[in-house]
């Protein structure tokens, strides 16, 4: 196959993702970082009340008419209390949140006021509205305070529970079994014999997988044979809405991840012009999709961001923006640019330039680390001190 640009790999594959079917209704506690399936409308104006925006006395405007103005204090309304109607002289010691008192039109600070006995001396000439938060100046009632397709964020979960709402329709979780392809992977914990390594993709993949609120599956290490290759992958696919794997996509006589997905369903992707990530495959097993990383670390780091992320998302029914791409001044020079679009791994500085690992070969995992984003560099292009590149940062794509 013809190797695709990042964009053409992204059309193809968000062109072929299906929404998962099915919709939980999950306590508020438990909804962060799932994806809303129906608008959130508010019930209620938010602040249901005019209140106070500190702590003070609510008066009337009119009886203060200059620095110095004598009124008695008539009643005290800390918040979660409802305060009675204000006659005309008087004032009422108010608190942060506490509703305003029907006749009151301002709040004045007690740091500008004295208290004498029963009086309060203002020593402010206070304006109509003054310190007071209307009813609804945040939300109002029937308006939509959550779209559809959004990922719940902290914030998101904070307005649900500002309109009330302690029950949200979300989308059910992407199910995805995840693996692993190599005879020479060894399990963290375990002794690394004669040409091992530890295995660092799986654990990768599936924090990332979890940070998206993916249900994920292990199905292990899958030694390098086509036999194990297509009997792991039927397995997973069997089960899950998406097979993730890593290794075994390259052209090498071990890498069987290519024959075994084409045997056990079809492969519509192969390769990217993009470094890291050139091998990447993407297709069927079954009715399960499929989604095939290079083996080296940073490689799986780089393709997850860029494609499986994406994928994932618009298969959970969010409605994703696309990441922000900054253009800042370089502080390091790229001198051997490739044939293919590089994905640096870079860091910004305190003042405001970036500045490449030393080493950014495809298995260094610690360049990713290190840095906190990606310069995206066009192929063929070198870039010298001073250059303005395209960063992206991690903070949008993890």
């Amino acid at each position: 196959m013809t190797m695709l640009s990042l964009e053409e790999a992204q059309e193809k594959m968000f062109a072929a993702a299906r929404r998962v079917k099915g919709v939980d209704r999950v306590p508020l506690a438990e909804a962060a970082g799932r994806v809303l399936a129906e608008a959130l409308v508010s019930a209620i104006d938010v602040p249901p009340a005019d209140n106070s925006g500190m702590d003070g006395y609510a008066l009337r405007c009119a009886d203060v008419a200059a620095p110095g103005a004598r009124l008695k204090v008539s009643q005290r309304i800390p918040a979660g209390s409802v305060g009675s109607a204000l006659e005309p002289r008087t004032a009422a010691r108010i608190f942060t949140g506490a509703p305003i008192p029907p006749g009151a039109d301002a709040v004045v600070m007690q740091e500008v006021c004295t208290m004498a006995d029963d009086h309060v001396v203002v020593d402010h000439v206070p304006t109509v509205g003054d310190h007071i938060r209307r009813a609804g100046e945040d939300i109002r009632r029937d308006a939509e305070v959550l779209p559809a397709g959004l990922r719940l964020t902290p914030q998101a979960i904070g307005m649900a529970a500002s309109v009330g709402a302690a029950v949200l329709p979300v989308f059910r979780r992407l199910s995805v079994g995840l693996l692993s392809t190599g005879s020479e992977l060894t399990e963290p914990g375990a002794a690394l014999p004669p040409g091992g390594i530890y295995n660092s993709n799986r654990a990768m993949l599936r924090a990332l997988l979890e940070r998206l609120g993916c249900a994920v599956e292990e199905f292990g290490n899958v030694r390098d044979t086509l036999d194990d290759t297509r009997k792991a992958l039927r397995k997973a696919g069997a089960l899950h809405d998406l097979v993730l794997s890593s290794g075994g996509v390259s052209v090498g006589e071990e890498d069987h991840v290519r024959s075994a997905v084409a045997a056990e369903g079809e492969v519509s992707l192969w390769s990217l012009a993009t470094k890291p990530g050139k091998p990447l495959a993407f297709g069927k097993i079954g009715n399960a999709d499929f989604i095939g990383m290079p083996g080296n670390p940073v490689s799986v780091f780089v393709t997850f961001l860029l494609l499986a992320r994406p994928f994932i998302l618009k298969c959970q029914g969010a409605v994703a923006a696309p990441p922000r791409t900054l253009s800042l001044v370089s502080a390091s020079a790229w001198t051997k640019p490739g044939p293919r679009r590089e994905f640096l791994r870079a860091r910004l500085r305190a003042d405001g330039r970036v500045e490449f690992y030393p080493n950014q070969s495809s298995g260094v995992l610690t360049s990713t680390l290190w840095g906190d984003g990606f310069v995206d560099n066009p192929a063929q292009q070198a870039i010298a001190v001073g250059d303005v590149v395209r960063f992206l940062p991690f903070a949008d794509l993890i």
